[in-house]
């Protein structure tokens, strides 16, 4: 199994735990389709 970071982020706010959530996983290299769609997916 693939392990892939990941960082919540609180966009279009000041505040914790407002706005709107986003999940940022930089990446060293694309991930294939289906790897993005199952990520999407959870």
């Amino acid at each position: 199994m693939q392990q892939i970071d990941f960082y919540m982020i609180d966009a279009f706010t000041t505040t914790t735990f407002d706005g709107n959530a986003a999940a940022v996983c930089p990446l060293t290299e694309w991930l294939p389709d289906e790897t993005l769609l199952k990520m999407s997916q959870q």
